[in-house]
């Protein structure tokens, strides 16, 4: 029989995490990724007897955390809280994305930590924290260590999370005052849907309207989500009001879409192209503070 383990400090779930040996344990949030895989196996007759290891009340796990030396989000977080959260106009793009993950009652329950541990080349999450250059801590009996968020997610479900380690938080440095940011995503509906490309953008100006910095990250077209450096090089220097006309199909070629049931990699690239260029119109439109 299957055994469910409910920890109430961060210490007791290493622990636990640790002394698992070879036999799978999985960490559970919110469990709005793990609970329809369960069900869909045992509508096949397949088993599903894993080890479950709910981490629900490490309070450790939750909150945000926001100051001048930057902002700690805390894996167990859910969506709704970081929607709600008093963060500056750089985390629109978050928060956004937020709000498009699955209906309010998923945001209700699922988590920033479930999603990116998850790995789904289509998580809304993960666009907006590579945009902000988040990095991840995770946690183990060993000790702790931080990774850049590209390092963590490596491919379709696969992440650099070790079997004994915990997803601790998320952490995202300090952005400029000036930084304003966007999340688009499309789909075969507006709401309740798996990405066919998502777009997320943060841009900051100087005090004559030019760009200091640009990131830009594309989801659902890749096995993991991507930033796309070259276009952001590109866009640095030049006035905010200029970028969507700069961006060209060849920017965006690091991607790798692929065919599947809802989008031909053509249609992906092509959609991805446009969001790009919608995004930073959007930004462009926005009142975009500058810098004291």
């Amino acid at each position: 029989m299957a055994r469910y383990l409910r920890p109430t400090t961060l210490d007791e779930a290493l622990a636990l995490r640790a002394q698992a040996g070879g036999v799978p344990l999985t960490p559970l949030a919110g469990g709005t990724d793990v609970y329809p895989v369960r069900t869909h196996r045992s509508a096949w007759f397949q088993p599903f007897d894993r080890d479950m290891l709910d981490l629900g009340a490490v309070p450790e796990l939750s909150g945000v955390r926001h100051d001048a030396a930057g902002t700690r989000i805390g894996a167990g977080t859910t969506w709704s809280a970081i929607a709600e959260a008093a963060l500056p106009p750089a985390f629109d793009a978050l928060k956004q994305a937020s709000r498009q993950v699955g209906g309010v009652q998923i945001q209700n329950r699922g988590t920033i930590g479930g999603n990116l541990c998850n790995a789904s080349p289509a998580a809304d999450g993960v666009p907006p924290l590579l945009a902000l250059d988040a990095q991840v801590e995770l946690a183990s009996l060993r000790g702790r260590r931080r990774l850049p968020l590209a390092d963590f997610v490596l491919g379709n479900r696969r992440t650099a999370l070790a079997p004994d380690e915990i997803l601790v938080a998320i952490h995202v440095p300090a952005q400029p005052e000036s930084a304003r940011s966007i999340f688009l995503k499309l789909g075969a509906r507006a709401y309740l849907v798996i990405s066919i490309a998502s777009v997320a953008a943060v841009v900051a100006t100087d005090d004559t309207g030019k760009v200091t910095d640009a990131c830009i990250a594309v989801g659902a077209c890749s096995a993991a989500p991507r930033r796309l450096p070259t276009l952001e090089a590109k866009l640095v220097g030049r006035p905010a009001g200029d970028l969507a006309a700069l961006v060209q199909p060849e920017d965006l070629a690091a991607l790798s879409p692929i065919d599947d049931v809802r989008a031909s990699a053509a249609y992906r690239r092509d959609a991805a192209l446009v969001l790009v260029r919608r995004a930073l119109a959007q930004l462009a439109d926005k009142p975009m503070e500058v810098a004291a």
